[in-house]
């Protein structure tokens, strides 16, 4: 089975079954620079998956994702890589913080709650893609509906019966003058003339009778989904509203869209996407690595990583939308372990985590890759930015080093904050330009290295260079 990724207009589709490991590191490599280790390792995932599908059920069925454990510092491409991964594959992706996780009841959330909100994901996701396989005939339901209002269709004719010997003919139909007449209006509608014309249309109301639910597991437990209740009680009520015509217009696609839609086809979908293509990205699991101390906030850790174990080993959650099987969910872990280190996680942990890659920290050279290389880099950001004020933004080589110098420099001397420190430097140099930009319409920039230096002047003298951490 062929799954064809979304591309862009200019860009053909790509067969992601054709995808080999190589070409999946270089689609990577268009967003996230250097950390081959990890690019390799997350392509071989992918692929298992692929090859996955094509076996037997049976066999499927016995092969689990081998997940991932990413170890380096912040701001090296951790995240990034595993959300471009499931981009490029149209999977389910969850970001969560293992942290959220500790003291639940308290500030924490349940560890089933990530499997709840990937499917939250998955329902938008499918749901979005069958919205524009209907959008066509949405638009034209609401036409045909929108007409109606704007001319009421004539009642139809009481037939009459003609005396023997005679024949009617000769007489015009008034349904024919209707007919012209809706024609007109509906090549006037799409001219967009009637616009502002206003129309009285049938609204449904969303006001409910309110209710206090007390809870001790919380409303993401409940298997009942209290919306979609409420209507089949109450009945679905609807009021008289008045509004411009391309208002109307819009609230009518809109509810064709929802008439059009098979929510049931769209859950199973969901579901059967979870299970066979989900990820979740488990971010800070070196904060709950480590074992009880019996005082303090360790006490939670041990806990936190046994209550997450049995969802990566493999269990059955219970969503409102059903039951959902988390053996085939593909998890990617990653800290920066400075304290704790790997081998602090529980064995059984450990066990489900056989591939560990660590991302190295960033040079000189990165920066001035990350600025100019991928296709959304901070310069392109930038330079669109203020295009956008009639403004053009050019910058010198020279001035892009001078800035990744910088950058390299904060984070030796400080926290190390990878790629974000550009954050913090390119906002400091263009600091003026930006404030600036609406009163210099039509106005061309070069930023070069001397006008990078004079804008950091004040930093530079500063010895303390903590104050402009992020």
């Amino acid at each position: 089975m062929a799954i064809y990724l979304p591309g862009s207009v200019e860009e053909e589709q790509i067969a992601l079954d054709e995808l080999t490991p190589r070409e999946i590191v270089t689609e990577l490599d268009k967003h996230v620079i250097g950390q081959n280790a990890a690019k390799r390792a997350v392509a071989i995932a992918l692929r298992n998956r692929m090859r996955r599908q094509k076996l037997s059920p049976d066999l499927a069925e016995e092969i689990i994702p081998k997940n991932i454990i990413m170890i380096g510092p912040t701001g090296v491409g951790k995240t990034e890589i595993a959300r471009r991964l499931a981009k490029l594959a149209n999977s389910p992706f969850l970001k969560v913080e293992a942290s959220k996780f500790t003291e639940v009841g308290y500030v924490g959330r349940d560890v089933e709650s990530m499997i709840r909100d990937l499917v939250e994901i998955a329902i938008d996701m499918v749901r979005e893609e069958k919205l524009e396989d209907v959008s066509d005939k949405a638009e034209l339901n609401a036409e045909e509906r929108l007409l109606d209002i704007l001319l009421p269709p004539t009642p139809a004719p009481r037939p009459v019966e003609p005396q023997a010997g005679f024949v009617l003919e000769g007489t015009t139909s008034s349904g024919e003058s209707h007919s012209r007449t809706r024609e007109k209006l509906r090549q006037q509608l799409r001219e967009g003339k009637l616009d502002e014309r206003m129309v009285e249309i049938d609204v449904r109301e969303r006001n409910f009778p309110s209710f206090e639910i007390i809870s001790n597991q919380g409303v993401e437990e409940m298997d009942v989904n209290i919306k979609d209740m409420l209507p089949n009680i109450f009945g679905q009520r609807t009021k008289k509203r008045k509004m411009k015509v391309n208002e109307a217009f819009e609230y009518l696609i809109q509810e064709e869209e929802q008439r059009l839609i098979d929510m049931d086809q769209v859950t199973r979908i969901s579901i059967d996407r979870v299970e066979d293509a989900g990820i979740i990205f488990l971010d800070e699991i070196d904060k709950i690595a480590g074992r009880e101390s019996g005082h303090g906030p360790d006490v939670s850790r041990e806990g936190v990583q046994r209550d997450i174990l049995p969802i990566v080993e493999g269990t059955t959650v219970n969503t409102r939308y059903g039951m959902v099987r988390t053996d085939h969910i593909l998890f990617i872990a990653a800290g920066a372990f400075h304290v704790s280190k790997p081998s602090d996680l529980i064995p059984e942990l450990q066990g489900r985590f056989p591939i560990r890659v660590e991302l190295q920290s960033l040079t000189m050279d990165d920066f001035i890759r990350i600025l100019t290389e991928p296709k959304s880099s901070l310069v392109k950001q930038y330079t669109a930015l203020l295009e956008t004020e009639g403004v053009k933004l050019e910058f010198t080589r020279e001035a892009l080093e001078e800035v990744a110098r910088f950058a390299f420099r904060v984070n030796e001397g400080t926290e190390n904050i990878g790629a974000r420190r550009l954050h913090t430097i390119m906002e400091r140099v263009l600091d003026e330009i930006s404030f600036e930009a609406p009163d210099k319409k039509g106005e061309q920039f070069k930023v070069d290295a001397d006008y990078v230096r004079k804008m950091l002047a004040d930093i530079v003298k500063d010895q303390d260079l903590s104050r402009y951490i992020l």
